[in-house]
């Protein structure tokens, strides 16, 4: 028997015994659904600070549309990382590998956030040029966190499933 060919056994049988999640897929068991849940939750909380300051300012600035909604995206994801980081940092990282860390973790949830949050605002009618004082505003960005939360679950289940995304930050945590 080669060399190539044993390692080839070993790694298949080793494939059969890794954990499995409760819907039978291969991966770590820590990647449950609360898990994701609350990597989200995390992700949300920037994504929503930074979302809300961006529409306050662009609009209230009287900016136009695309230069407010790059704005809530630029400060979306800064405050996306900055809270991450704040955790890693504590866990006594230097502030290279905790902006890593950060990257790492959070860079494809924030992506897919905003992409189903400014998604969700551009397409409800008025909603784009809704004013600080119109509840179309506030209720129109309200409901497309929601709508970002609930499709960033299952993908930030996913990342944590193969050790990828806020499974990195569990590494500091822990």
């Amino acid at each position: 028997m080669d060399h190539d060919h044993t390692l080839h056994e070993h790694h298949e049988h080793h494939e059969h015994h890794e954990p499995r999640d409760a819907h039978g897929a291969h991966g770590p068991a820590g990647a449950s659904w609360a898990m994701a849940a609350q990597a989200t939750l995390h992700c949300l909380t920037g994504c929503a600070i930074g979302e809300v300051l961006g529409m306050v300012v662009g609009t209230a600035l009287g900016w136009g549309n695309l230069p407010t909604t790059l704005l809530a995206i630029v400060l979306a994801f800064l405050f996306g990382y900055s809270l991450t980081m704040r955790g890693v940092l504590r866990a006594g990282v230097d502030l290279r590998t905790a902006l890593r860390v950060a990257l790492a973790a959070d860079t494809l949830s924030i992506a897919v956030m905003e992409l189903i949050d400014n998604g969700t605002i551009l397409v409800w009618p008025a909603a784009m040029d809704a004013h600080l004082g119109d509840a179309l505003f506030w209720i129109s960005l309200a409901v497309s966190l929601v709508i970002a939360f609930v499709v960033t679950t299952p993908v930030n289940k996913w990342t944590i499933g193969r050790g990828k995304g806020h499974a990195v930050v569990h590494r500091y945590h822990h």
